[in-house]
């Protein structure tokens, strides 16, 4: 599980996140929902290590982050920022293959080759491995980063928004294939979703952030309701209950 305590971080006379204390639990797919600005890609960033911890503390099961060797929590978790900047000259196999660093260093073995082949095929990459970057569409760019992450084979995978730029088949999509690594291959999936139906439909269990603390956290089906919408979200839109979960209505 991903423990965090008493987690506050300021930039210049800004707080941005506010004694923040929530356990993620291990296994299944938790997602950070909120307002724009409420703190939910911070707050990923710090127990990737991305950001310095000012106030609190992070730990990933046995791993304090900040105080843990860093290459052995790259070998725990493997985290897709907002922004994945890459030369557009590498194929995707090349681009893939950067997730298995952590465990070979850049030299890569029969293991990591495997674990490439893997990730290209698990997100149906195979046809297009050798196919340079700037030659694919924004969805298939995008779906390559995951790969990548994926790639990487930790036990957590945190994606910060990652349907971020697909189409709504291409964001379903990879929504059930991370419901399926989640299911079937032990993973344990954190993401950052702007979408509630994507989150009230994939994730086990929802975070539900607002001005850098958090609001509330349990499972759609006893979150998402109109209250929510109201008090976090500051609109009236209505809640319906289609085949047991919580669907907002635009």
């Amino acid at each position: 599980m991903i423990s965090i305590e008493n987690l506050s971080y300021e930039v210049g006379t800004a707080c941005i996140l506010q004694d923040v204390t929530v356990t993620l639990p291990k296994g299944g797919m938790t997602a950070l929902i909120g307002p724009n600005g409420a703190g939910k890609s911070t707050l990923l960033s710090h127990v990737a290590r991305l950001l310095p911890i000012q106030t609190g503390k992070i730990s990933v099961d046995d791993l304090e982050v900040g105080n843990c060797d860093s290459s052995a929590l790259a070998r725990r978790l493997a985290i897709l920022p907002q922004q994945v900047h890459f030369a557009t000259r590498l194929t995707v196999r090349d681009m893939v293959a950067f997730g298995r660093y952590p465990h070979s260093q850049g030299r890569l073995r029969s293991e990591d080759h495997n674990k490439v082949a893997e990730a290209l095929e698990a997100f149906g990459l195979t046809p297009l491995q050798n196919r340079f970057l700037d030659t694919l569409s924004g969805g298939q760019r995008h779906k390559a980063h995951v790969a990548m992450t994926y790639a990487q084979d930790t036990d957590y995978l945190l994606l910060d928004e990652p349907l971020n730029n697909l189409d709504i088949s291409a964001a379903r999509a990879l929504m059930i294939l991370l419901r399926d690594l989640a299911d079937n291959s032990g993973k344990t999936i954190v993401i950052v979703v702007h979408d509630i139906n994507f989150a009230a439909q994939y994730a086990d269990h929802l975070v539900v952030m607002k001005q850098g603390q958090i609001a509330c956290e349990g499972k759609p089906v006893d979150l998402v309701t109109q209250a929510l919408l109201t008090d976090v979200f500051d609109t009236d839109a209505h809640v319906a209950l289609i085949e047991g979960k919580p669907f907002v209505m635009p």
